[in-house]
């Protein structure tokens, strides 16, 4: 799940797309949960006490076809969340998040799969002194995503609906600060849904034929940077950079394929390699080691009207420090501003352990 807490949370730009000419409806629908957390790693397992519950609240603005990527998608709907979460655990506190979020539809609309990603405010982070106990958030912000599968229902009486199924929460501040062990809930979720518009039912609309995409090989160059630190409790912050270059070929309407390259430099482990260097003898590492690192990857892109998912696995060709295995991976989202120019925010991790969260900016020529 880590990988996941990527990000998406500028899925909030998609709310501000044109709508001059689009059909319009809107939805709104409510949600209780009751779950556990997940033992996804021994370190929290001191943590895990009681069941955590809380709700959900959720706008929809729900699509017809008027863009060609909303038929592509099956009509799905883009929205805003909010969630409530009482981990009832004296030493997580409470979590309150604020989301963007897609809601995607199966077998004739009665499956609903959301996906969301925002930020959560926690109530009793990590504190050396007063809450030394809570490995789990180490800042007062943090990263989220949700998932939830649902039974889904609408306009049963008047615009009133059902919902049912499960959700997973994931909290974690993607190594932003030591600790970030972070936390995972399994839950039931019931709820409610209610059309605002009482109940219309509004006709989609279909395209039968649609003209081919093919383009040629395509070439981008994208600087990311942020602010990262080692699971070395108190080590602190340190500014990072990544200069990458790859192509991608389109292989339709939806996809991309990629291949390129990476540098980084990372200088959390320039702090973490003089400390090991100075301090522990016996792990065999030098206080001048080199820091960088290079990666070649693999990646696809997935295109979503303006945004796209993109998803990579690498594997570092100069590795000069052992830090996490020489196998990594990226997922994230990009914004294009016309047709060069792109935003992205990206999660890199290896497995399961977060490394960083990526902010960039790139162009595609």
């Amino acid at each position: 799940m880590k990988q996941q807490c990527f990000l998406l949370i500028s899925l909030l730009g998609t709310l501000c797309f044109s709508q001059n000419s689009e059909i319009k409806k809107h939805t709104l629908d409510f949600s209780q949960f009751y779950g556990s957390i997940l033992l996804h790693n021994p370190d929290i397992s001191h943590l895990i006490a009681n069941h955590p519950g809380g709700f959900i609240l959720g706008y929809n603005r729900k699509t017809y076809g008027s863009k060609e990527w909303e038929e592509l998608y099956n009509y799905p709907d883009y929205g805003a969340s909010f969630v409530y979460q009482d981990m009832n655990n004296a030493t997580l506190g409470r979590n309150f998040g604020l989301y963007a979020h897609y809601n995607f539809y199966f077998l004739k609309r009665n499956i609903q799969f959301r996906i969301g990603q925002g930020i959560a405010y926690t109530t009793n982070p990590y504190d050396r002194e007063e809450n030394f106990r809570n490995n789990a958030y180490g800042s007062d912000f943090l990263s989220s995503t949700y998932l939830m599968l649902n039974y889904h229902k609408e306009n049963i009486i008047s615009g009133l609906g059902l919902k049912a199924g499960v959700s997973v929460i994931h909290y974690s501040n993607g190594n932003f600060r030591s600790p970030n062990t972070s936390t995972n809930t399994f839950a039931l979720n019931l709820g409610l849904t209610y059309d605002l518009d009482g109940g219309e039912k509004l006709e989609y609309i279909n395209t039968s034929d649609r003209e081919k995409i093919n383009e040629p090989i395509r070439y981008n160059l994208i600087l990311r940077g942020g602010l990262n630190e080692s699971d070395v409790i108190g080590s602190g912050q340190y500014g990072f950079f990544i200069f990458s270059a790859y192509a991608d070929k389109r292989l339709g309407r939806k996809s991309a394929i990629q291949l390129g390259g990476d540098v980084f430099f990372s200088n959390f482990l320039k702090e973490l390699i003089r400390f090991q260097g100075t301090s522990f003898p016996e792990m065999d590492v030098r206080p001048d080691d080199d820091y960088k690192r290079v990666g070649v990857f693999l990646g696809h892109e997935l295109f979503i009207n303006s945004m796209s998912v993109i998803t990579q696995l690498g594997y570092y060709v100069y590795y000069p420090f052992d830090f996490e295995g020489r196998m990594y991976n990226r997922i994230g989202l990009k914004r294009y501003f016309g047709d060069k120019m792109f935003g992205a925010i990206t999660l890199k991790s290896h497995g399961a352990a977060a490394e960083a969260v990526e902010f960039g900016i790139g162009i595609r020529l």
